[in-house]
């Protein structure tokens, strides 16, 4: 019987991708599965709470995949959705997400996270729902990625923000009606203005 209930846990690590222990307390299982399925090599633990199969294989984007199962209501943003839609040769070492002025800071802090905090619109426009490793992430697109770099400018530097311009208009990742809108959500529509014609 105690067999059968680790290798249920087992099964459900495999289908998640990355598994939370307290996904566990949905189902009405005991955590202690989890820590057996552990110790019999099943699943690895990756991070305090979370877990993967045993034979999963990191992407090179894992730490989304952590990130985005610690915070899911978070939004990957800024340098970290840069790298993710290839807009960057930068490799950040913390995890970028936009979270609500009200949501509560997650305490642990593996993978690391880079918090910031943004409201109304530039919270909810132009989130995308992608999948990696199986687990569901949220990402701004593109164009709405490289608005948010020229609102941040101070903080990552406006060589950035001008690199992911070129690069996204380049790559048609997004279009200059799509960057151009995007910049009237951020506020930022007078700043970009006259990169945007010297790309055009």
């Amino acid at each position: 019987m105690a067999l059968s209930k680790i290798e249920l846990v087992a099964r459900m690590v495999r289908r998640s991708g990355v598994f939370r222990s307290r996904d566990l307390d949905d189902g009405g299982i005991p955590r202690h599965y989890l820590r057996q399925a552990k110790e019999r090599g099943l699943v690895k633990q990756i991070g305090r709470g979370l877990y993967v199969a045993r034979e999963a294989a990191a992407t090179e984007h894992h730490s989304l995949a952590e990130a985005a199962k610690r915070v899911p209501n978070g939004v990957i943003c800024l340098l970290s959705a840069l790298r993710f839609h290839g807009l960057t040769t930068q490799s950040p070492h913390e995890v970028w997400m936009a979270l609500s002025r009200k949501a509560r800071r997650p305490r642990e802090n593996h993978p690391p996270l880079r918090i910031v905090r943004f409201s109304g619109a530039a919270l909810e426009y132009g989130v995308l729902a992608k999948k990696v490793e199986g687990v569901a992430i949220r990402v701004y697109t593109p164009g709405k990625t490289v608005a948010d770099c020229f609102k941040y400018r101070n903080k990552i530097g406006l060589d950035v923000a001008l690199e992911a311009l070129r690069d996204c208009y380049r790559q048609r990742k997004a279009t200059m009606d799509e960057l151009y809108e995007a910049a009237k959500v951020c506020r930022v529509a007078r700043v970009m203005q006259p990169y945007l014609e010297s790309i055009a």
